[in-house]
């Protein structure tokens, strides 16, 4: 894994992306959930080609800013790049744009995690 790698994901906004359809306010605007899922896409597939057979990433940290709305119709792309590897954590900056420039920006941390033996952790949870 290397510090500087970047990857982009875009989206055109639908009715589906909207604060009004996540439930997280009444406007037909770009959700601020759907957008934070977008930078957390954009940072797992930053870093899939780097894992082993049987590893994934989870999230695990993220602070961010929604810095303006943007409307149904208009594109989103969201960018990620890894600014720090410590063992099995990776430190992304991420940001958000459309068509007018940044909408929202900040950090998120995923951890690498080997795939079989964290979802039989999870599950166990559901053991009497």
């Amino acid at each position: 894994m290397e510090i500087g790698a970047k990857f982009k994901v875009t989206i055109k906004v639908e009715e589906k992306d909207t604060a009004k359809a996540h439930g997280s306010g009444t406007l037909a605007v770009l959700a601020t959930p759907r957008m934070i899922a977008l930078m957390e896409e954009s940072a797992y597939k930053c870093i899939d080609k780097y894992l082993e057979e049987g590893q994934s990433s989870v999230g695990t940290y993220l602070d961010v800013k929604h810095l303006s709305a943007t409307p149904v119709g208009m594109e989103v792309y969201a960018e990620s790049e890894i600014i720090d590897v410590d063992g099995r954590r990776v430190v992304f900056s991420v940001k958000a744009y459309d068509d007018k420039g940044l909408i929202g920006e900040g950090k998120h941390e995923r951890f690498i995690v080997f795939s079989e033996k964290f979802v039989a952790k999870t599950y166990q949870k559901l053991d009497k």
